[in-house]
């Protein structure tokens, strides 16, 4: 498909003055819903739209009245860090009567509503692509019945939806992830990982069964991010005999020196023949066969409650405000439309196209057609599929290939959480392939003293939930070591190289290539896997590590807010890490609900400062208590922290008073998040498939080595919208402000637009990505796997 012409839409000349927009979500709550809703009404009002909330669903658009109340934008303030839909939820039966849907088409030409956005599942879009459908008779029918004027058909002739999925099953095929999803993997990883601790003090085996009645998605992605013993879905059933491969395994595993087994269990988990596997069930296995002490966790609707991670907010605030700009667009021929996730990049989809491949799936299942249910959930479930076999499951010696290879993993830069779940996945991968894993100890300071060690399968194990960086790591870079590091090289005889860190890896990756030059020990493939909290590498959108960072900065700016409620007015100035890229202040300012966020890229002078303190005064005389402002720690030399914090406080004098707070190194320590331990173990996976591939391509037989001295032998892999691309690292130097170790070009500067609407400032917004409506692709090219989000 061809890419849409670069536009920006202005305040001034993106006008829905005239539309009536409402709101409403629909079945099963999901975090994140109620960011969702607050973009929606804020950038509904914000193009000129009246904007209205449906109260409980699609039971309150039958019932009518109080229900569907006109929505401002104070009534949204203080909602994005609230778990759940705080307008609340719930399953109608008569909407799905004729009769239901003509009393709540009544209920919306009244309020003149022909735009309706609703968040749920496939059954709640499902109900209102119907509701469309069947518009233009249900007016038909009020005239008849006196209820409407008959002007009233072609005032209010067309009705158009547009969908978010709200589900943390994660289980609606044609986006990647649903809102909601990260957040009740969020609920789930907390309590593994405090179930772990209590596990190993008493050698205990905990089966763990998590929500998912028809889609394995949370069962799969937490044993990924645990590295559980054993998981079971109900899109792969285990084959015949799988109780007794199961008890090998934990017995194998106790044998091997571990205290604990953690078995994770999806609610709707069969057998072959469509049997349910219970968690009594295995526990009575393991106990009747193994003799292990075992107890049983349900974790229920712990998993749909809390409030809703950092990558939620962000999702869901893009969605809803990508969801009104297609209300604008629509036109009475335009198909309901869903807004999905495509790696790092909305799309607009038929809403039935997916719900038809989502209705698939169950079939399939129906069928007994498993490995046709895997591949229509898509390539980010099979992939996650993929990876845990390859990563829980150790093929016996006798089954592994011989390569005779060895491959050397360090850390390189500051720590970044989800640095251990990487070395953990390329040591695993690595061994599956053949190869013998060498570990490098405090980075390239580390390999030039021979701090080098063989490291085995068991070496790695519990790796993935253990935060900073087990390796140990260093900002030293190679280049004055060289002759050194080529030493420990042949000593060893390292034939491929996988670095994990920030820039300080990138920097490095460029003067080993530099190096081939001089010392052969280099011409071996080399990969690196961008790993840093600041997200400051060129050649990918995302990196190991800040998605942890994002969620401290966001979990501390809601207990900051918090502590002034009740209190009078006031104004918090937080200051977060980064170095100069403003990932960190604009992300989390968009997560947080931020006011402004000071960055590097985005120069600022007195003016705007004084703008900004204008505006939070403008606000707090309309209600609002409290305004956050975030500000990168390099944004300027001259406007540091305790300028701005002095300059609010002076200007703000009467109205509001300030608070600052530097964050500090908690944004860099702490237990990774799971989509910091997935990005992190599927991309090492992939990396080290990708060294296996570059090895036997460079294996001179005749001389019994290795030699690559090609520039697409040394490669970042990254994400890039929807790819995850291997990239030469030469090719990426003319992408990077090295002076002040950025990449020239950063998607999200996009998103930032989107914090300043959200805030009720009005300024310009870039939808080039935005107007095109796509379809459902049901096999993507292997390159086009973009599912890293989880």
């Amino acid at each position: 498909m061809a890419k849409p012409e670069s536009k920006k839409i202005f305040f001034e000349n993106l006008s829905g003055a005239g539309k009536a927009i409402a709101v409403l979500t629909s079945g099963g709550d999901a975090q994140g819903m109620n960011a969702a809703v607050r973009a929606v009404v804020r950038m509904g009002l914000y193009v000129g739209a009246k904007v209205y909330f449906i109260h409980e669903g699609y039971q309150g658009m039958v019932d009518g009245g109080e229900n569907i109340v006109e929505a401002s934008w104070e009534s949204v303030s203080s909602m994005l860090q609230v778990g759940g839909t705080v307008i609340g939820s719930a399953r109608c039966k008569e909407f799905r009567s004729h009769e239901g849907r003509l009393k709540a088409a009544l209920n919306l030409v009244k309020q003149g509503i022909t735009n309706l956005c609703v968040i749920g599942g496939d059954g709640s879009l499902t109900g209102a692509n119907l509701f469309k459908e069947e518009w233009s008779g249900l007016l038909a029918e009020l005239v008849e019945q006196g209820s409407i004027e008959a002007d009233a058909v072609s005032k209010y002739s067309a009705l158009h939806i547009v969908g978010m999925v709200g589900s943390i099953d994660n289980d609606f095929c044609g986006t990647d992830m649903t809102i909601g999803t990260d957040s009740a993997l969020h609920r789930i990883i907390e309590v593994v990982d405090a179930i772990m601790t209590t596990a190993q003090s008493h050698q205990r085996t905990f089966v763990l069964e998590v929500m998912g009645r028809h889609c394995g998605y949370l069962a799969l992605v937490s044993a990924l991010a645990c590295g559980a013993d054993w998981v079971l879905i109900p899109e792969m059933p285990p084959e015949d005999g799988w109780e007794d491969k199961m008890c090998r395994k934990l017995s194998a595993n106790r044998a091997g020196m571990k205290r604990l087994n953690i078995i994770i269990v999806a609610e709707g988990a069969i057998d072959g023949s469509n049997r349910p596997i219970t968690t009594d069930y295995i526990k009575d296995l393991v106990v009747k066969r193994l003799g292990f002490d075992t107890r049983v966790t349900i974790l229920g609707h712990v998993q749909r409650g809390g409030t809703p991670s950092a990558f939620d907010r962000v999702l869901a605030s893009r969605m809803g405000v990508e969801a009104v700009l297609a209300l604008l667009e629509t036109t009475a021929n335009t198909p309901a439309c869903v807004v999905s996730l495509c790696g790092n990049q909305l799309v607009r989809l038929p809403l039935m196209e997916c719900v038809q491949m989502t209705q698939e799936v169950q079939r399939a299942m129906d069928g007994k057609r498993f490995e046709e249910a895997v591949k229509l959930r898509g390539r980010s479930f099979e992939n996650n599929l993929k990876t845990y076999k390859l990563l829980a499951h150790r093929k016996p010696e006798s089954e592994l290939p011989t390569s005779n290879f060895n491959v050397a993993v360090l850390n390189v830069g500051a720590p970044a959480a989800g640095m251990n779940a990487a070395v953990r996945s390329a040591v695993r991968v690595g061994i599956s392939e053949g190869h013998k894993m060498f570990a490098v100890s405090d980075g390239f300071e580390g390999f030039y003293k021979g701090q080098i060690r063989e490291v085995k399968w068991a070496d790695v194990g519990g790796w993935t939930g253990q935060g900073g960086s087990l390796l140990g790591t260093k900002r030293t870079l190679p280049a004055k070591h060289v002759d050194k590091i080529a030493e420990q090289m042949r000593e060893h005889k390292i034939n491929a190289l996988l670095i994990v860190g920030g820039f300080e890896a990138f920097e490095s990756l460029l003067q080993l290539c530099e190096a081939r030059a001089t010392h052969e020990e280099f011409c071996i493939p080399m990969c690196m896997l961008p790993a840093t909290i600041s997200n400051n590498v060129p050649g990918t959108d995302l990196t190991i590590g800040a998605d942890t960072a994002l969620n401290a900065i966001v979990e501390t700016c809601d207990r900051i807010k918090q502590s002034a409620s009740g209190t009078k007015r006031r104004v918090f100035i937080i200051e977060t890490m980064g170095g100069y890229c403003g990932y960190l202040a604009s992300v989390g300012g968009l997560a947080a609900g931020a006011d402004a966020a000071y960055i590097f890229e985005e120069p600022f002078d007195i003016k705007d400062l004084q703008a900004n303190v204008e505006h939070l005064t403008q606000k707090m005389k309309t209600g609002i208590q409290r305004g956050l402002v975030l500000r990168n720690e390099n944004c300027n030399e001259n406007y540091t922290t305790d300028f701005i914090y002095q300059l609010y406080s002076e200007e703000g004098r009467g109205v509001f008073d300030s608070r600052k707070n530097v964050l500090g190194h908690m944004q860099q320590g702490g237990a990774p998040s799971p989509f910091d331990r997935n990005f992190g173990t599927k991309i090492s996976a992939k990396a080290m498939q990708w060294v296996t591939k570059k090895l036997l391509e460079t294996f001179r037989h005749d001389e019994g080595r290795v030699f690559a001295n090609t520039e697409d032998s040394c490669c970042l892999l990254g994400m890039r919208r929807r790819a995850l691309v291997f990239q030469p690292v030469v090719d990426l130097k003319g992408e990077t402000d090295f002076v002040h170790r950025i990449p020239k070009e950063q998607w999200w500067l996009k998103l930032r637009p989107l914090m300043k609407i959200l805030a009720k400032y009005k300024t310009s917004y870039d939808v080039s990505d935005s107007g095109q409506l796509e379809h459902v692709v049901r096999d993507r090219p292997k390159e086009s796997d973009a599912s890293v989000a989880m």
